[in-house]
């Protein structure tokens, strides 16, 4: 019998038509899947062609081999008791088949039955309607939250593993979990199948070309594109604020920013940045810049803007970055302006080092420092989150080996590490648009920069890894700075110490635990969002909120319960907490054009790209 043409067109259990999934060209798809193909050639040619010539050696063995460690010691449990292996096998077989059973329901006209699975809440993935509309993408989707859940679970219940074990497991789960989405597939996500049959295979043309671009971009690594780089440029839409470098030692430039009141403030403010990353995460742009807005505020704003090292700085340890950094800065400071009483904000690891430089500057009786801030900083590193995956003792002698190579560690090492901590949102849904869809990544100044990455010279970089992440010897009394012993009780000056409440990098409960061991009085502050957006934070986007005054007890669950919520941006809090300290105001402080000036703002060192 003929069957009628809108039977062709009904739809599969009141989803998406039949018809968006069927080939519409098939000499047209064919052809298409052979240039992809060829793209992906060339994607091949550009990872191997590095390797081949002896410049790249792949360094995801060490990695990878901790991972199989790791999940080797998880199986050891499980497997060690039948009767425990055979629970949980039968335990995750009769999700399966519950999930079956409600599939077959479903397709028979009947409603499902039993508790349904859904996705963690702010989980983006699997918002295309056909992942529950229709039978069998929904059937992919339960089974897959089902054996994820279920691989965690066994991290959670295995017994005797130590705590470093069991938190290496959690995030290797969670990694192999996140790469084996269903999201992540032509073939198991319907707007993927969809608009591949739609453009017949035109997308993965485009992808497969832009894989062989990404790939030749990172000389035979996966430079992944989170943005479409070409419409950011330094100086022009990036990093504007007015000011000139002042000062250039061999680690870093001194940036001293043009006045934008009458008045400002007595002390002057240096602020610290991460050398993991680019100072300009402070000055994205002008709506969102926390140098523009301070400046605004009446603060003379100097930063200090490291090198991005090469092998010339191979030797450079934290000793240097606190005489060619912070002492510098300083020195530069007194020099500009008069004034030896300096306020210090200090970034992420810029923190960290800020930190130990305040504990030998008390030593040594330097006063200079009139006042702390840091921004999710640690300084205690018990329990600093998931980068101490990588940094048990075999990892990092893996990093020292790969850096005495070459004096510093490539900077897509960090990159990727970091963008590894949240893979779901920075990894694999780029991976998707990029080269599965085949469409550029919009721009977006924040992801430029987080692209923007930065090398580790290797003597720093090896330092803060054993001494923070490994030994945690700052926070023990046991690191050494210009061949002293540090103490983080010695430090009395006044702190204002920022953590945010959903950061991956610098958790809160690890900045929170830091605060106990300052000497003098900290104001522990807690925003909203993370590492960045919560940092990033201006008043006038009326965005997140911030905790402030709550009562020192042994936890941050404790200090939460009796602080004080508000909303918005923590930077009018800092600013009257500084206020407090002291709001005396000079005649503004010109850029004295009669000393020296080495450039514009943001200067060279920032330009550096690798």
């Amino acid at each position: 019998m003929k069957q009628s043409g809108n039977q062709n067109k009904r739809e599969t259990d009141g989803g998406t038509s039949l018809e968006s999934y069927m080939v519409r060209d098939p000499e047209r798809f064919a052809l298409n899947l052979a240039r992809a193909l060829e793209e992906a050639g060339k994607a091949a040619a550009a990872w191997s062609q590095p390797r081949e010539a002896g410049e790249k050696r792949d360094t995801m063995a060490e990695p990878l081999a901790d991972m199989v460690k790791t999940f080797s010691k998880l199986t050891e449990y499980w497997m060690s008791d039948p009767a425990r292996a055979l629970e949980a096998q039968t335990r995750l077989f009769s999700s399966y088949m519950g999930i079956w059973a409600n599939s077959i329901r479903r397709m028979s006209g009947e409603p499902a039955e039993g508790e349904r699975i859904e996705p963690e809440a702010g989980d983006k993935r699997f918002q295309d309607p056909d992942w529950a509309r229709n039978a069998f993408f929904d059937f992919l989707k339960q089974a897959y939250l089902v054996t994820s859940r279920w691989a965690s679970d066994l991290v959670e219940n295995a017994e005797g593993l130590d705590e470093q074990s069991r938190h290496k497991a959690r995030f290797y789960v969670r990694q192999v979990s996140d790469a084996l989405s269903p999201t992540n597939f032509i073939m198991t996500n319907p707007q993927l199948l969809r608009e591949t049959f739609e453009s017949d295979g035109e997308n993965l043309v485009r992808g497969m070309r832009m894989l062989a671009e990404d790939i030749a971009a990172g000389k035979g690594e996966l430079r992944l594109r989170q943005s479409d780089y070409s419409k950011f440029e330094l100086g022009r839409n990036l990093a504007t604020t007015p000011g000139k470098v002042v000062a250039r030692s061999d680690l870093a430039e001194i940036i001293q920013y043009a006045p934008a009141t009458d008045k400002v403030l007595r002390r002057p403010l240096m602020i610290v940045p991460p050398w993991i990353n680019k100072f300009y995460v402070l000055d994205l742009n002008p709506e969102r810049s926390f140098i523009r807005w301070a400046v605004e505020k009446g603060h003379t704003v100097f930063v200090v803007s490291w090198v991005n090292p090469d092998e010339r700085h191979g030797a450079k340890g934290w000793d240097e970055y606190f005489r060619e950094g912070i002492a510098f800065g300083l020195k530069t400071i007194a020099e500009r302006t008069g004034e030896e009483k300096v306020n210090v904000l200090g970034y992420c690891v810029g923190g960290t080092l800020l930190a130990a430089s305040l504990a030998l500057m008390a030593q040594e009786k330097d006063e200079r420092i009139a006042s702390a801030t840091f921004l999710t900083t640690q300084v205690d590193f018990t329990h600093a989150g998931d980068l101490k995956v990588f940094a048990d003792e075999e990892q990092v002698e893996a990093i020292d080996r790969a850096m005495k190579e070459k004096g510093y560690l490539e900077g897509s090492r960090m990159a990727t590490a970091f963008n590894m901590l949240r893979a779901r949102d920075l990894i694999w849904p780029y991976v998707v648009n990029n080269y599965l869809r085949g469409k550029d990544p919009l721009p977006f100044d924040l992801l430029y920069w987080n692209a923007d990455s930065t090398r580790m010279a290797a003597a720093n970089h090896s330092y803060y890894l054993r001494n923070c992440y490994l030994e945690n010897n700052l926070a023990r009394g046991r690191a050494t700075l210009c061949g002293k012993r540090l103490s983080l009780a010695d430090i009395k000056v006044p702190v204002y110490n920022l953590a945010t409440i959903e950061d991956h990098i610098a958790p809160a409960k690890s900045v929170f635990t830091g605060s106990r061991l300052f000497g003098g009085p900290v104001e522990f502050v807690l925003a909203g969002s993370g590492h960045i957006a919560g940092v990033v934070n201006p008043p006038g986007l009326n965005k997140y909120q911030h905790w402030t005054g709550g009562t020192a007890g042994e936890s941050l669950e404790e200090w939460l319960e009796t602080a004080r919520a508000a909303a918005g941006s923590w930077w009018p809090h800092w600013q009257a907490w500084i206020e407090k300290l002291d709001d005396t105001r000079l005649p503004a402080r010109k850029l004295d054009r009669r000393k020296k000036m080495l450039g514009e703002a943001p200067g060279d060192y920032v330009r550096a790209r690798v």
